[in-house]
C-alpha cells in the first residue's frame, strides 16, 4: 500500500524533529541541556497552550461516557456522513471573518455570524441561531465546540477555534469518509474489554462493557518515527523493565552522541553494552565508537530513575515491536500536541491502567502496584485475560450521542487509503521490518 505524503501537514516535519529532544532516550545529558531551548520550539511550532485540550482521569462508576471506538462505530460514522453531506448540499456554513477574540458579553455582527456558524453545524438551534450577543449558551456551545476538534476548552473564540470553525464542510466529509474503513476495521472483535490508543488525539481509553472506565493522555511517535496501528491483545507486564535499544535509536540517537561526548554518559545512565544480544558485557570506554555499526551492540538500560521506560512496560504481539511504558519525562503530558516518541506509546498515570488490566489477578491491588514501583525490583507478569488493545489512526470518530470529532491528520494520512499498517514503511516493506521503539 502506498501511503503519499501529499497535501499541507498539519504539524510540522520541523516541529517534530524538534521533539527529538524527547524521544526513546530522553535522558540523554546532551538532550537534557538543549530541552528548554526544544521546548520553546515545540511550543512555537505547535501552537502549544499553556494547558492540554485533553486530561487523565478515572471515570466513576456512576457516570457512562461513549468511547472513541465501538462495535457501532461504522454505523455512526455513516450516519455523520449523511449529515454532513445534507449541510453541503444546502450550502454548507459561513467563513467567519477574522476579527478579535469573541468572548463572554461581546456583541456586534461578528457574534450573529459565529451563532448562525454553530447552529449549522447543531453545537445550537436553529431556533436560538439569531442574535447577537455572546451570551453563556454560545459559551457553552463553543467550549462543545472546542472538546469535539482538540482544542482547549476556554470558551473563547480566538484564532485556533476560529481557523477550525472556518475548515470548509466538504474538507470535513473527506476526512470523515476517510475513517469509515478504519473504524470498520479497528472495531472488529474488540470484545467487553478493550484498549484503545488514538494517535491523531493522543489520548488513550480503557472500556469495559461499552463505556470509558480511564482515559489517559498519551505521546506518540514523531512524524518520521511514527506510531503503527496495531490489533493485538495485552499478554504481560514488566516492572522496572530494562530498555533494549532498538537499532534504529542506537542508529539516530546513541551512536552519535557517544561520537560526540564519550561513554560518560552511559555510566550516568546506567546503559550497559553487550556483544550481541544476550552476549557478554563489554567495556564501552574500550570500543572505539567511530567505527561501530548500528548493530554491531546491545545496548541495556537497567531499572532507575534515568530508565526510559521508568517503572513498567506493557506488552502485546505485533510485529512493529511496539509497546506501551512509563515514562521520567511526565511534564510532556501537559504538553496539547504530544508526537515525541521514536513509535510506541507512553501512558499518563500509568498504574491506573496497568491495575485496570490486572483486575486484581495474582493479588494485584494499586497499593502493590505502587509499592513495586518504588523497589525497582524486576517483575514480570502474564496477563491471564488481557484484553484487546487497537493502535488506531483516527481523524475523525462519532460517539453513541452523535457527536463527530476532528483530530488532526498528524502524519498526513488522509486521502491515501490508509487504514493499517506502518505509515513509515514504503509500501514494499514488510511489518515485521518495521521495529521501531520509544
Amino acid at each position: 500500500m502506498t501511503f503519499s505524503k501529499t497535501g499541507s501537514q498539519m504539524i510540522s516535519r520541523r516541529a517534530m524533529t524538534a521533539g527529538l529532544a524527547f524521544s526513546a532516550l530522553a535522558p540523554l545529558k546532551a538532550f537534557a541541556e538543549a530541552r528548554d531551548t526544544q521546548e520553546v520550539t515545540v511550543k512555537r511550532n505547535f501552537n502549544v497552550q499553556s494547558a492540554p485540550p485533553t486530561s487523565t482521569e478515572v471515570i466513576p462508576m456512576d457516570r457512562v461516557e461513549s468511547p472513541m471506538l465501538s462495535e457501532r462505530s461504522a454505523y455512526l460514522m455513516q450516519d455523520a456522513i449523511g449529515r454532513y453531506r445534507s449541510i453541503a448540499a444546502q450550502g454548507g456554513w459561513p467563513q467567519l471573518k477574522r476579527t478579535r477574540t469573541l468572548v463572554l458579553n461581546s456583541k456586534g455582527d461578528a457574534v450573529q455570524a459565529l451563532r448562525y456558524r454553530l447552529a449549522v453545524e447543531g453545537y445550537i438551534t436553529r431556533e436560538s441561531a439569531p442574535g447577537n450577543v455572546f451570551d453563556t449558551g454560545v459559551q457553552t456551545a463553543v467550549q462543545r465546540y472546542q472538546q469535539s476538534h482538540g482544542i482547549r476548552m476556554t470558551g473563547r473564540v480566538d484564532e485556533e477555534t476560529q481557523a477550525s470553525l472556518n475548515v470548509p464542510v466538504e474538507q470535513r466529509i473527506a476526512t470523515l469518509e476517510a475513517n469509515l474503513p478504519r473504524l470498520a476495521e479497528y472495531s472488529k472483535n474488540l470484545g467487553a474489554r478493550y484498549i484503545v490508543v488514538n494517535v491523531p488525539a493522543t489520548q488513550l481509553e480503557a472500556v469495559q462493557n461499552g463505556a470509558v472506565r480511564s482515559r489517559h493522555n498519551v505521546i506518540a511517535g514523531m512524524i518520521d518515527r511514527p506510531t503503527p496501528t496495531v490489533a493485538s491483545k495485552i499478554s504481560e507486564i514488566n516492572f522496572n523493565p530494562y530498555w533494549n535499544a532498538p537499532v534504529s535509536i542506537v542508529e539516530k540517537d546513541i551512536l552519535p552522541e557517544l561520537r560526540k561526548g564519550g561513554t560518560k554518559i552511559l555510566e550516568k545512565l546506567n546503559i550497559k553494552v553487550y556483544d550481541g544480544y544476550q552476549g557478554p558485557e563489554v567495556d564501552a570506554r574500550t570500543i572505539d565508537w567511530k567505527t561501530v555499526t548500528p548493530d554491531q551492540y546491545h545496548f541495556r538500560q537497567e531499572p532507575g530513575e534515568e530508565n526510559a521506560m521508568a517503572t513498567v512496560k506493557i506488552n502485546f504481539k505485533n510485529p512493529y515491536h511496539v509497546y506501551m511504558h512509563d515514562t521520567p519525562t511526565k511534564e510532556l503530558f501537559s504538553q496539547s500536541a504530544r508526537y515525541f516518541s521514536s513509535g510506541c506509546v507512553r501512558v499518563d498515570k500509568v498504574a491506573v491502567l496497568v491495575d485496570w488490566i490486572l483486575a486484581g489477578q495474582d493479588g494485584w491491588t494499586p497499593e502493590r502496584i505502587a509499592e513495586v514501583g518504588k523497589t525497582q525490583e524486576r517483575i514480570d507478569v502474564q496477563v491471564a485475560e488481557g484484553p484487546e488493545l487497537r493502535f488506531a489512526y483516527l481523524t475523525a470518530w462519532v460517539t453513541a450521542e452523535g457527536f463527530v470529532h476532528f483530530r488532526p491528520d498528524v502524519y498526513n494520512l488522509d486521502g491515501t487509503g490508509f487504514v493499517t499498517g506502518d505509515p513509515a514503511a514504503p509500501a514494499t516493506a514488510q511489518p515485521a521490518a518495521a521495529a521501531s521503539a520509544g
